[in-house]
């Protein structure tokens, strides 16, 4: 397991990265979690749902929507 995990509630993703995810989407995300690949960025504690915000960034990366 990683010694330095970064983990965030759902509610703080939208400060964490503003003006690119909305509390909203990002529960999209976890509701379709095994359709769109997701699943790898939760991590649940009891009813906690928390975001692994490394895989999250790896999970953005590989959505290859408009590449720059």
């Amino acid at each position: 397991m990683t010694a330095n995990l970064r983990l965030a509630p759902v509610k703080k993703i939208p400060a964490i990265y503003p003006d690119s995810f909305t509390e909203a989407s990002i529960r999209w995300f976890i509701f379709n979690e095994h359709q769109n690949g997701f699943a790898r960025c939760v991590r649940r504690i009891g009813r906690k749902v928390l975001i692994d915000l490394d895989q999250f960034e790896s999970w953005i990366d590989e959505q290859g929507g408009g590449k720059c």
